[in-house]
């Protein structure tokens, strides 16, 4: 699909495994230069096989988000290596990596990281590179969510309040942006095999009896099948290409949504 996304540059925060590397690569593809923010940049190589032969650019940027300052640097970075900023979007997270049913088997100390990196990692992304956009007038920022800021998920705490914070964020983002022609939407994913999915099996697993264990595969369907009316699990690449679509001029008068990808497991009347 030609979504006129060829010579932009594209900022993936996250870029380097899971959903995130996917965008990136769907990005390349479209022949958008790409900027890979991540702990680990590690899924550089997919981001380049999958550029296009208009010589595109990949430009690899180890940064902590919970890191206001390093997150500044990287922006600067950008600029000054790949001549801008045109999108921005933020894939990166962390869970708690305990099953946080009910709540009282967590500890307060258990949100602390996960509220740093999804919900300031959020605020410092925005902080370091809404102001190119502003000045430029003209851009997008993407934000992932998840269905679990939606709709109060048990199996983390930390991480659904996280996300939930994300989304009313972008809303304020998108109606301060707006007037600068920046638009600002969230991306809420439901089941998608990452790294992250995993560990949550693995925290729910490993509380249960031997008898009611599950591998990974069995929990995964089971569950996608009694939450989402299609029954599946979503593939990073789908979640990837209604990210460029949100960044697309085609979707030039959507800002401050959240879009659910997630075979209808979160339905709004």
């Amino acid at each position: 699909m030609n979504l006129e996304l060829a010579g932009s540059v594209a900022v993936i925060v996250g870029g380097g495994s899971g959903i995130g590397a996917a965008t990136a690569s769907a990005f390349a593809a479209e022949g958008a230069h790409v900027a890979v923010l991540d702990r680990a940049p590690g899924g550089c190589e997919k981001v380049l096989a999958a550029r296009s032969d208009s010589g595109t650019a990949v430009l690899p940027l180890r940064v902590d988000i919970a890191d206001f300052g390093a997150v500044q640097g990287c922006a600067t970075r950008v600029v000054q290596e790949l001549g801008g900023v045109n999108h921005v979007v933020n894939a990166a997270a962390i869970g708690s990596g305990k099953f946080g049913f009910p709540f009282l088997t967590l500890e307060p100390s258990d949100w602390r990281p996960v509220i740093e990196v999804n919900l300031f990692g959020t605020v410092n992304v925005a902080h370091a590179f809404a102001p190119i956009l502003q000045e430029r007038g003209a851009g997008t920022m993407i934000f992932f969510a998840s269905v679990a800021g939606q709709v109060g998920s048990q199996t983390d705490p930390p991480y659904s309040a996280a996300k939930a914070a994300v989304i009313n964020f972008v809303q304020c983002m998108a109606k301060d942006l707006g007037p600068y022609g920046v638009r600002v939407n969230a991306l809420s994913p439901g089941m998608v095999e990452t790294p992250l999915n995993r560990s949550v099996w693995a925290a729910w697993n490993e509380r249960q009896s031997p008898d009611s264990r599950r591998s990974y595969e069995e929990w995964a369907q089971e569950k996608v099948e009694t939450v989402a009316p299609l029954g599946r699990p979503q593939e990073p690449r789908e979640i990837a290409d209604a990210v460029v679509f949100l960044a697309s001029e085609r979707a030039r008068n959507i800002t401050g949504q959240t879009l659910n990808v997630d075979g209808g497991q979160v339905m709004h009347a």
